[in-house]
């Protein structure tokens, strides 16, 4: 793998994100820096040889994702103008990870693969309703929302699907990065420290900007199969395909397919209200992981087109099929159709489609020109299976049991002019300069489910979208960079960087800045720190999405902030998230091939986009009803409540985050590279506003998810060995405690406040989640040049978190927190690969 830089990447040096193409110069900012071998000092990478994917001068290929004697350290695009960047050169702190290291993990999920690698990642155990279906990250504890995701430097479209579930990810829709097939991933980089100024809305924790495959030519395949071995279920199966071809001296074609399919792993539980049916315990499936199965394709070309001129793009696409049990209905729910009971099963049919095209001319008017345009667009039907409206059979004598509840969809179309110069101010200071604008179309769009899904109380498991619930909407953003990247002596380098963006629905303008330094004192010790603000507008999901979701005797009801029911529960309109962050670090090589950084920083955000308190009862039920929906029978008003999203208050996110890693080759026992990443993580509320009736968005428990519901902290110890036709990798990863605020559910017995302690929204069960080590292990061996093959284990010893007290179990079938982001319950999974080359 790659870890700052040290390089185990694929057969060939990665191609740059965003296709650099300048001429190698004096001022291109190359310096003497911590760490770069004596090699790397007099034999640099041009950007043009690393923008066509050509093998650098001097670099050797890789064997099964692990370093060969002589590769050279990685160049990084992230976070930087400047062209010949090393990660280890970086102003600020980035990881570079291999495709071959993402592969190493055993994870078919992306998502999955990354929280694996980077201990400043992390993600839910499991989404609840519709977020079960998508797979984004969290970085440094804050939302997906606040982490921005690039596909070789262009921005990639969010999901159309929004957390609507209680937890810390409600209100959230990131990128769903498993859209985009692995086999098709050079290698990602991850810049942790805000970058708002350089790429504009959502760069708050930090950039994942994934590289995709360019001039890796031959042919390239992987089967992997694997279960989880002490449940007997979960299987899951991945088959990945690739191949590419070079042409006419500069130009690529290459394309990639992906198929994967997962089983339900369903962890034990004990439904309390199965005995009264003499049913079996395990009969309520409702925290079982998803059945999935999905395809994607991904296509890169390029080439030259004239003189100075090069044409690039690429293609992905996907096609995703889900379905998600939720909690079983007892026969006495509807006994004349289901006598015995049914678990209705959300389902998900989504198409998700992106393509890049652009033209990089060097030399015009002095400067090196990018123009480019992306669009991407992610399509989901909702519906509901084995499932039946209840007051709609009462009053009919008939119900469907399969409904369309909704389809949704979120696109977004980019266009860009980036220019880049290099130049000396007074032939002495080495200086690049980079500006650019950017137009970006936001459109979003809800289409309503069948009537029989929201009419008269709806479908159980997930009321349709009602047509007051339904629209479409749309924005256009605007927005203007410059960046100045200055060497003001051969050991210090200084940048500057702002950008102004306007939204058109309300959200306004936004300036933001950014100014980082480094210094290095010799090629032993360096330091460096950054500045900026920087801001995450309001999705166009957060400002119009509204729904209700029916349980058998429980109704919550989320409604957009400028409804006439948002309005009644106190939503305003809203604001956008500003940000002011502030990181320094030191980066150490104390011998050849040891590398160490250290980084302390702090995340000050104002006004975050959350949901407000709940209101419960007849209030809740009226809010519901100024929507227009109408609640099943069965609905006890008591256990009704509704939110809004708003602008909830102030959070200040503090941390440090610790790297280490050495290579140590010998003769006789091989190549070993041990690791050693920590990231501490602290996040405190510090305003808590109130909405327009007075009162305070967050109470105890929603306070939890957004502060204390992240691990404190996390450390991965990883070690690979290389010797010969064998190859290991051991990983031990420990996840700190959790915190998490619980409802009181339906098995809690006593009162709170002289009303009963179930379903209270003023008295919570604080719960623990302790700390736990996970221990990884995969051995290779290749028995011919063109095979390798490897068995693994991830969480090897099945390590799962605390089981939760049964007054917060909702009828005894969700024994795990699954509010908290920390270890999964899914336990143990073994599995086995095949890989071919050719």
């Amino acid at each position: 793998m790659i870890w700052q830089g040290v390089a185990h990447a694929d057969d060939t040096i990665p191609a740059t994100g965003q296709g650099t193409r300048a001429k190698s110069s004096q001022a291109s900012g190359q310096r003497t820096g911590v760490g770069r071998s004596q090699s790397a000092r007099t034999t640099l990478h041009t950007s043009s040889n690393l923008a066509s994917g050509r093998q650098a001068s001097g670099a050797k290929g890789r064997t099964n994702g692990v370093e060969a004697d002589g590769a050279g350290e990685a160049i990084i695009v992230t976070g930087t103008h400047a062209s010949n960047r090393r990660a280890y050169d970086s102003v600020s702190p980035i990881s570079v990870i291999s495709a071959a290291a993402l592969q190493h993990t055993g994870q078919v999920n992306l998502a999955d693969a990354l929280v694996r690698m980077d201990p400043s990642i992390t993600a839910e155990q499991v989404g609840k309703g519709g977020a079960s279906l998508v797979s984004s990250i969290r970085m440094r504890g804050l939302s997906p929302n606040e982490v921005l995701v690039l596909v070789d430097g262009k921005r990639r479209h969010n999901s159309a699907t929004i957390s609507i579930s209680t937890g810390t990810e409600k209100g959230s829709s990131g990128v769903d990065l498993n859209m985009i097939p692995a086999s098709a991933i050079d290698h990602i980089e991850i810049l942790r420290d805000g970058a708002a100024a350089m790429y504009g809305s959502d760069a708050i924790a930090g950039v994942v900007n994934i590289v995709l495959k360019k001039r890796v030519t031959g042919f390239q395949g992987s089967v992997q199969t694997g279960a989880n071995a002490y449940n007997g279920d979960g299987w899951q199966t991945q088959v990945n395909l690739g191949g590419g071809i070079t042409f006419g001296g500069s130009g690529y074609f290459r394309i990639d397919g992906q198929y994967m399919h997962t089983d339900h792993m369903e962890p034990r539980t004990y439904d309390v209200g199965s005995t009264k049916y003499n049913f079996p315990s395990d009969i309520n499936h409702i925290n079982s992981t998803p059945e999935e199965t999905r395809g994607s394709i991904g296509i890169s070309f390029g080439g030259d087109l004239a003189t100075n001129v090069h044409g690039y793009g690429s293609v992905t696409y996907a096609h995703r099929h889900d379905e998600q049990f939720q909690n079983y209905r007892y026969p006495n729910s509807l006994p004349a159709l289901y006598p015995n009971g049914y678990s209705p099963i959300e389902t998900n049919d989504e198409n998700d489609f992106n393509a890049s095209l652009g033209i990089k001319v060097d030399d015009l008017l002095g400067f090196n020109w990018d123009f480019s345009t992306t669009y991407g667009e992610d399509i989901s039907r909702i519906d509901t299976i084995n499932t039946a409206n209840i007051d709609l059979y009462e009053l009919t004598g008939s119900t469907p049991t399969h409904m369309n509840d909704t389809q949704y969809s979120f696109s977004q179309w980019t266009n860009n002019i980036d220019l880049r110069r290099n130049f000396k101010i007074g032939n002495v200071v080495p200086m690049t300069l980079a500006m650019g604008a950017e137009q970006r179309l936001d459109m979003y769009q809800l289409w309503a489910g069948e009537p029989a899904s929201y009419e008269t109380g709806g479908a159980q498991g997930y009321s349709g979208l009602m047509p007051s619930n339904a629209g479409k909407w749309d924005r256009d953003i605007w927005a203007a960079y410059i960046d100045g990247d200055f060497h003001l002596t051969p050991k210090w380098e200084l940048d500057f960087a702002g950008r102004f963006e306007h939204y058109t629905d309300g959200t306004g303008n936004n300036e933001t800045g950014k100014v980082s330094t480094r210094y290095n004192f010799n090629r032993r010790i360096a330091i460096r720190g950054t500045i900026s603000n920087g801001f995450e507008a309001p999705t166009l999901l957060q400002e119009h999405f509204s729904s209700t979701n029916v349980g058998p005797t429980s109704a919550t009801g989320l409604l957009s902030p400028t409804s006439a029911g948002g309005e009644y529960l106190g939503g305003q309109h809203l604001k956008a998230e500003r940000s002011t962050s502030v990181e320094g670090g030191v980066i150490l090589e104390p011998i050849d091939r040891f590398h160490i950084s250290a980084d302390v920083y702090q995340i000050d955000i104002r006004d975050r986009i959350y949901v407000g308190s709940s209101t419960y009862g007849e209030d809740a039920v009226k809010a519901i009803g100024l929507s227009g929906a109408s609640l099943a029978s069965t609905v006890l008003a008591s256990n009704v409540s509704a939110v809004t999203f708003a602008n909830v208050g102030t959070t200040r996110t503090q941390g440090l985050d610790i790297r280490a890693d050495y290579v140590w080759r010998s003769p006789r026992f091989g190549t070993f590279r041990p690791l050693l990443a920590l990231s501490l993580n602290r996040t405190r509320l510090r305003h808590n506003n109130t909405d327009q009736n007075g009162n305070p968005y967050l109470n105890q428990q929603t306070t939890s998810f957004l502060t204390t519901a992240s691990p404190r902290s996390k450390i991965i110890l990883e070690l690979n060995w290389n010797l010969g036709k064998w190859d290991a990798t051991v990983r031990q990863t420990r996840y700190g405690q959790t915190t998490t605020m619980m409802t009181y559910e339906d098995q809690a017995v006593g009162t709170c406040n002289g009303q009963a302690l179930s379903f209270s929204n003023s008295c919570w069960l604080q719960f623990h989640n302790t700390p736990a080590w996970l221990t990884d292990l995969e051995i290779g061996y290749r028995p011919t040049e063109m095979i390798h093959v490897a068995v693994g284990a991830n969480d090897i010893f099945n390590v799962r978190p605390r089981k939760v007290p049964l007054s917060v179990n909702y009828r005894g079938a969700s024994p795990y927190d699954l509010n908290s982001s920390g270890i999964s319950y899914t336990g143990g999974y073994y599995y086995a690969r095949v890989d071919v080359k050719m």
